[in-house]
Protein backbone atom coordinates (compact mmCIF):
# COMPACT_ATOMS: atom_id res chain seq x y z
CA UNK A 1 0.00 0.00 0.00
CA UNK A 2 3.10 2.96 0.60
CA UNK A 3 4.47 1.76 -2.66
CA UNK A 4 0.90 2.38 -4.33
CA UNK A 5 0.47 5.54 -2.82
CA UNK A 6 4.29 6.81 -3.39
CA UNK A 7 3.59 6.19 -7.45
CA UNK A 8 -0.19 7.66 -7.34
CA UNK A 9 2.41 11.12 -5.74
CA UNK A 10 4.53 10.50 -7.99
CA UNK A 11 2.35 10.32 -11.21
CA UNK A 12 -0.82 13.07 -10.18
CA UNK A 13 2.13 15.93 -10.87
CA UNK A 14 1.93 14.53 -14.32
CA UNK A 15 -1.09 14.68 -16.84
CA UNK A 16 0.02 10.84 -17.80
CA UNK A 17 -2.92 8.54 -18.97
CA UNK A 18 -3.15 6.10 -16.24
CA UNK A 19 -4.38 2.71 -15.49
CA UNK A 20 -5.58 1.34 -12.43
CA UNK A 21 -5.83 -2.66 -12.29
CA UNK A 22 -7.37 -4.44 -9.39
CA UNK A 23 -10.18 -6.70 -8.18
CA UNK A 24 -13.35 -5.85 -7.37
CA UNK A 25 -13.98 -3.77 -4.32
CA UNK A 26 -10.32 -2.83 -3.90
CA UNK A 27 -10.92 1.14 -3.93
CA UNK A 28 -9.58 1.54 -7.59
CA UNK A 29 -11.91 4.86 -7.80
CA UNK A 30 -10.39 6.03 -4.54
CA UNK A 31 -6.62 6.00 -6.26
CA UNK A 32 -8.42 7.55 -8.78
CA UNK A 33 -9.98 10.39 -6.66
CA UNK A 34 -6.74 10.51 -5.18
CA UNK A 35 -4.61 11.27 -8.02
CA UNK A 36 -7.08 14.16 -9.26
CA UNK A 37 -7.00 15.76 -5.60
CA UNK A 38 -3.10 15.56 -5.95
CA UNK A 39 -2.77 17.12 -9.67
CA UNK A 40 -2.89 20.80 -10.88
CA UNK A 41 -6.19 19.69 -12.39
CA UNK A 42 -7.71 19.55 -8.23
CA UNK A 43 -9.71 22.42 -9.25
CA UNK A 44 -11.72 20.63 -12.09
CA UNK A 45 -14.30 18.41 -12.05
CA UNK A 46 -13.79 14.40 -11.26
CA UNK A 47 -16.41 12.94 -13.23
CA UNK A 48 -16.62 8.85 -13.57
CA UNK A 49 -18.32 7.07 -16.15
CA UNK A 50 -18.80 3.39 -15.73
CA UNK A 51 -18.53 1.61 -19.38
CA UNK A 52 -19.79 -1.47 -17.93
CA UNK A 53 -22.96 0.03 -16.51
CA UNK A 54 -24.19 2.16 -20.02
CA UNK A 55 -25.84 0.21 -22.86
CA UNK A 56 -23.55 0.26 -25.88
CA UNK A 57 -26.08 1.90 -28.06
CA UNK A 58 -25.51 5.07 -25.51
CA UNK A 59 -22.00 4.80 -24.54
CA UNK A 60 -21.30 7.13 -27.51
CA UNK A 61 -23.49 9.94 -26.67
CA UNK A 62 -22.86 8.91 -22.75
CA UNK A 63 -19.30 10.12 -23.05
CA UNK A 64 -19.36 12.54 -26.40
CA UNK A 65 -22.43 13.91 -26.08
CA UNK A 66 -24.62 14.70 -28.73
CA UNK A 67 -26.98 17.23 -31.00
CA UNK A 68 -30.64 18.13 -30.76
CA UNK A 69 -32.30 15.78 -33.19
CA UNK A 70 -29.12 13.35 -33.84
CA UNK A 71 -31.32 10.48 -33.21
CA UNK A 72 -34.58 9.41 -31.66
CA UNK A 73 -34.95 10.68 -28.39
CA UNK A 74 -32.48 13.85 -28.85
CA UNK A 75 -35.16 16.54 -28.00
CA UNK A 76 -31.86 18.98 -27.16
CA UNK A 77 -28.39 19.37 -27.57
CA UNK A 78 -26.23 17.46 -24.25
CA UNK A 79 -23.26 17.65 -23.39
CA UNK A 80 -21.00 14.52 -23.01
CA UNK A 81 -18.87 13.57 -20.00
CA UNK A 82 -15.50 14.24 -21.89
CA UNK A 83 -16.95 18.13 -21.62
CA UNK A 84 -18.41 17.75 -18.20
CA UNK A 85 -14.83 16.61 -17.20
CA UNK A 86 -13.17 19.92 -19.05
CA UNK A 87 -10.40 20.89 -17.26
CA UNK A 88 -10.43 18.20 -14.80
CA UNK A 89 -10.06 14.10 -14.75
CA UNK A 90 -12.64 11.60 -16.29
CA UNK A 91 -12.53 8.53 -14.59
CA UNK A 92 -13.15 5.12 -17.25
CA UNK A 93 -14.06 2.57 -14.47
CA UNK A 94 -14.45 -1.07 -16.22
CA UNK A 95 -13.00 -0.16 -19.67
CA UNK A 96 -12.67 -3.99 -20.47
CA UNK A 97 -16.65 -3.97 -20.78
CA UNK A 98 -16.48 -1.44 -23.26
CA UNK A 99 -17.61 -2.33 -26.85
CA UNK A 100 -15.28 -2.70 -29.94
CA UNK A 101 -16.63 0.04 -31.66
CA UNK A 102 -16.51 2.42 -28.68
CA UNK A 103 -12.64 1.61 -27.90
CA UNK A 104 -12.05 2.74 -31.46
CA UNK A 105 -13.55 6.06 -31.06
CA UNK A 106 -11.86 6.49 -27.52
CA UNK A 107 -8.23 5.70 -28.94
CA UNK A 108 -9.33 8.44 -31.72
CA UNK A 109 -9.82 11.21 -29.08
CA UNK A 110 -6.36 9.78 -27.00
CA UNK A 111 -4.33 10.19 -30.05
CA UNK A 112 -5.92 13.81 -31.37
CA UNK A 113 -7.41 14.90 -28.34
CA UNK A 114 -10.47 16.07 -30.28
CA UNK A 115 -13.89 14.75 -30.31
CA UNK A 116 -17.35 15.45 -32.10
CA UNK A 117 -20.53 15.14 -30.27
CA UNK A 118 -22.79 12.83 -32.42
CA UNK A 119 -24.71 14.72 -34.77
CA UNK A 120 -22.63 17.27 -35.29
CA UNK A 121 -19.13 17.75 -37.46
CA UNK A 122 -17.56 20.86 -34.60
CA UNK A 123 -14.29 19.43 -33.57
CA UNK A 124 -14.31 20.14 -30.11
CA UNK A 125 -10.85 19.73 -27.62
CA UNK A 126 -10.71 17.38 -25.26
CA UNK A 127 -8.96 18.68 -22.04
CA UNK A 128 -9.29 16.23 -19.90
CA UNK A 129 -6.54 13.56 -18.07
CA UNK A 130 -7.61 10.26 -18.43
CA UNK A 131 -7.88 7.24 -15.74
CA UNK A 132 -9.02 4.28 -16.49
CA UNK A 133 -9.64 1.30 -14.59
CA UNK A 134 -10.44 -2.62 -14.44
CA UNK A 135 -10.54 -5.64 -12.76
CA UNK A 136 -10.11 -7.70 -15.82
CA UNK A 137 -6.71 -8.59 -17.26
CA UNK A 138 -6.69 -6.53 -20.57
CA UNK A 139 -3.87 -8.56 -21.77
CA UNK A 140 -5.74 -11.79 -21.96
CA UNK A 141 -8.65 -9.70 -23.53
CA UNK A 142 -6.54 -8.14 -26.07
CA UNK A 143 -5.14 -12.06 -26.66
CA UNK A 144 -8.71 -13.16 -27.20
CA UNK A 145 -9.67 -10.30 -29.60
CA UNK A 146 -11.92 -8.46 -27.14
CA UNK A 147 -9.78 -5.41 -26.51
CA UNK A 148 -7.68 -3.61 -29.12
CA UNK A 149 -4.36 -3.39 -28.65
CA UNK A 150 -3.33 -0.45 -29.72
CA UNK A 151 -6.08 1.32 -27.17
CA UNK A 152 -4.47 -1.19 -24.16
CA UNK A 153 -1.03 0.46 -25.13
CA UNK A 154 -2.48 3.95 -25.27
CA UNK A 155 -3.89 3.74 -21.90
CA UNK A 156 -1.25 1.66 -20.22
CA UNK A 157 1.15 4.17 -19.84
CA UNK A 158 1.21 4.49 -16.14
CA UNK A 159 -0.03 1.43 -14.90
CA UNK A 160 -1.42 0.84 -10.51
CA UNK A 161 -2.31 -2.40 -9.06
CA UNK A 162 -4.87 -2.23 -6.08
CA UNK A 163 -3.93 -5.17 -3.79
CA UNK A 164 -6.52 -7.28 -2.86
CA UNK A 165 -7.04 -7.52 0.95
CA UNK A 166 -6.03 -10.86 2.00
CA UNK A 167 -2.47 -9.50 0.51
CA UNK A 168 -2.65 -7.39 3.27
CA UNK A 169 -4.35 -8.24 5.86
CA UNK A 170 -2.41 -5.71 9.08
CA UNK A 171 -4.63 -3.55 7.30
CA UNK A 172 -7.84 -4.93 8.47
CA UNK A 173 -7.65 -3.53 12.22
CA UNK A 174 -7.28 0.01 11.46
CA UNK A 175 -10.01 -0.48 8.34
CA UNK A 176 -12.52 -1.47 11.12
CA UNK A 177 -11.58 1.51 13.35
CA UNK A 178 -12.15 3.48 10.16
CA UNK A 179 -15.02 2.62 8.99
CA UNK A 180 -16.55 2.52 12.82
CA UNK A 181 -15.90 6.32 12.57
CA UNK A 182 -17.69 6.76 9.64
CA UNK A 183 -20.86 5.13 10.96
CA UNK A 184 -23.01 7.18 14.23
CA UNK A 185 -24.61 4.63 14.99
CA UNK A 186 -21.67 2.31 15.79
CA UNK A 187 -21.03 3.87 18.99
CA UNK A 188 -19.91 1.55 21.73
CA UNK A 189 -19.44 -1.40 18.99
CA UNK A 190 -15.75 -2.86 19.39
CA UNK A 191 -13.98 -6.57 18.12
CA UNK A 192 -12.08 -8.19 20.09
CA UNK A 193 -8.68 -8.74 19.01
CA UNK A 194 -9.87 -12.97 18.72
CA UNK A 195 -12.26 -11.83 15.90
CA UNK A 196 -10.21 -9.21 14.20
CA UNK A 197 -7.68 -12.21 14.06
CA UNK A 198 -10.52 -14.52 12.64
CA UNK A 199 -11.18 -11.88 9.95
CA UNK A 200 -7.55 -11.65 9.14
CA UNK A 201 -8.13 -15.93 8.42
CA UNK A 202 -10.41 -15.06 5.72
CA UNK A 203 -9.63 -14.45 2.03
CA UNK A 204 -12.09 -11.30 1.52
CA UNK A 205 -13.31 -12.08 -2.26
CA UNK A 206 -15.11 -8.86 -1.86
CA UNK A 207 -12.21 -7.47 -0.83
CA UNK A 208 -12.58 -4.01 1.23
CA UNK A 209 -15.82 -3.37 0.20
CA UNK A 210 -17.10 -7.02 1.40
CA UNK A 211 -15.07 -5.87 4.92
CA UNK A 212 -16.93 -2.24 4.87
CA UNK A 213 -20.54 -4.07 4.31
CA UNK A 214 -19.52 -6.46 7.27
CA UNK A 215 -18.90 -3.70 9.75
CA UNK A 216 -22.24 -2.06 8.99
CA UNK A 217 -23.77 -5.68 9.19
CA UNK A 218 -22.35 -5.65 12.57
CA UNK A 219 -23.22 -2.23 13.99
CA UNK A 220 -26.69 -3.18 13.14
CA UNK A 221 -27.18 -6.56 14.50
CA UNK A 222 -24.78 -5.38 17.68
CA UNK A 223 -25.13 -2.01 18.20
CA UNK A 224 -23.45 -1.24 21.30
CA UNK A 225 -21.65 -4.08 22.11
CA UNK A 226 -18.09 -6.21 21.99
CA UNK A 227 -18.22 -8.92 19.42
CA UNK A 228 -16.73 -12.28 19.71
CA UNK A 229 -15.77 -14.66 17.38
CA UNK A 230 -19.02 -16.15 17.90
CA UNK A 231 -20.80 -13.04 16.90
CA UNK A 232 -19.79 -13.35 13.24
CA UNK A 233 -21.67 -14.74 10.69
CA UNK A 234 -21.08 -17.64 10.30
CA UNK A 235 -18.55 -17.51 6.89
CA UNK A 236 -16.54 -15.74 8.78
CA UNK A 237 -16.18 -18.06 11.70
CA UNK A 238 -14.69 -20.30 9.62
CA UNK A 239 -11.12 -18.70 9.12
CA UNK A 240 -9.14 -19.79 6.82
CA UNK A 241 -9.39 -21.83 4.08
CA UNK A 242 -7.39 -24.56 5.70
CA UNK A 243 -9.41 -24.65 8.85
CA UNK A 244 -12.54 -24.49 6.27
CA UNK A 245 -11.22 -27.49 4.60
CA UNK A 246 -10.54 -29.77 7.53
CA UNK A 247 -13.68 -29.01 8.85
CA UNK A 248 -15.70 -30.05 6.35
CA UNK A 249 -13.63 -33.00 5.87
CA UNK A 250 -14.81 -33.64 9.23
CA UNK A 251 -18.43 -33.23 9.03
CA UNK A 252 -20.19 -36.80 9.25
CA UNK A 253 -23.92 -34.96 9.26
CA UNK A 254 -25.84 -31.39 8.75
CA UNK A 255 -24.79 -29.34 12.14
CA UNK A 256 -27.85 -28.36 13.80
CA UNK A 257 -27.23 -25.02 12.79
CA UNK A 258 -27.33 -25.90 8.96
CA UNK A 259 -24.56 -24.72 6.64
CA UNK A 260 -24.44 -22.26 4.01
CA UNK A 261 -23.53 -25.34 1.00
CA UNK A 262 -23.41 -22.55 -1.56
CA UNK A 263 -21.03 -20.79 0.17
CA UNK A 264 -19.03 -24.01 1.70
CA UNK A 265 -18.43 -25.08 -1.57
CA UNK A 266 -17.53 -22.40 -2.99
CA UNK A 267 -14.65 -21.71 -0.97
CA UNK A 268 -13.55 -25.19 -0.58
CA UNK A 269 -13.04 -24.59 -4.28
CA UNK A 270 -11.55 -21.31 -3.87
CA UNK A 271 -8.83 -23.33 -1.86
CA UNK A 272 -7.87 -25.98 -4.00
CA UNK A 273 -7.22 -23.97 -6.64
CA UNK A 274 -4.86 -21.60 -5.33
CA UNK A 275 -3.32 -24.83 -3.57
CA UNK A 276 -2.90 -26.11 -7.39
CA UNK A 277 -1.76 -22.57 -8.11
CA UNK A 278 0.67 -22.08 -5.97
CA UNK A 279 2.23 -25.97 -5.94
CA UNK A 280 2.77 -25.30 -10.30
CA UNK A 281 3.81 -21.44 -9.58
CA UNK A 282 0.79 -20.36 -11.38
CA UNK A 283 0.78 -22.02 -14.64
CA UNK A 284 -2.88 -22.60 -14.98
CA UNK A 285 -2.63 -25.35 -17.48
CA UNK A 286 -0.50 -27.51 -15.16
CA UNK A 287 -2.77 -26.50 -12.21
CA UNK A 288 -5.93 -27.23 -14.25
CA UNK A 289 -4.11 -30.99 -15.10
CA UNK A 290 -3.75 -31.40 -11.16
CA UNK A 291 -7.53 -31.03 -10.69
CA UNK A 292 -9.20 -32.79 -13.72
CA UNK A 293 -10.32 -29.77 -15.58
CA UNK A 294 -9.87 -27.93 -18.89
CA UNK A 295 -7.49 -24.61 -18.67
CA UNK A 296 -10.56 -23.06 -20.17
CA UNK A 297 -12.83 -23.98 -17.48
CA UNK A 298 -10.19 -23.21 -14.86
CA UNK A 299 -9.80 -19.98 -16.02
CA UNK A 300 -13.52 -19.40 -16.03
CA UNK A 301 -13.68 -19.82 -11.72
CA UNK A 302 -10.74 -18.44 -11.45
CA UNK A 303 -12.70 -15.39 -12.58
CA UNK A 304 -16.05 -16.05 -11.10
CA UNK A 305 -13.69 -16.34 -7.41
CA UNK A 306 -11.94 -13.76 -8.18
CA UNK A 307 -8.57 -15.46 -7.80
CA UNK A 308 -5.42 -14.19 -9.98
CA UNK A 309 -2.35 -16.03 -10.89
CA UNK A 310 0.88 -14.29 -8.79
Amino acid sequence: MRGMRDLVAQVASSDATVLVVGETGTGKELVARSIHELSARSGGPFVPVNCGAIPAELLESELFGHEKGAFTGAIATRQGRFEMAAGGTLFLDEIGDMPLDMQVKLLRVLQERTFERVGSTTMLKADVRIIAATHQNLEALVEAQKFRMDLFYRLDVFPIRTPPLRDRVSDIAPLIAHQLTQLPESDGLALTDAAVQRLEQYPWPGNVRELMNLVERLTILHAGQVVDVQQLPEKYRFGSDSALSEQAGSLDRLPDEGVDLKDHIARMEMQLIQEALDRENGVVAKAAALLGLQRTTLVEKMKKLGIQRD
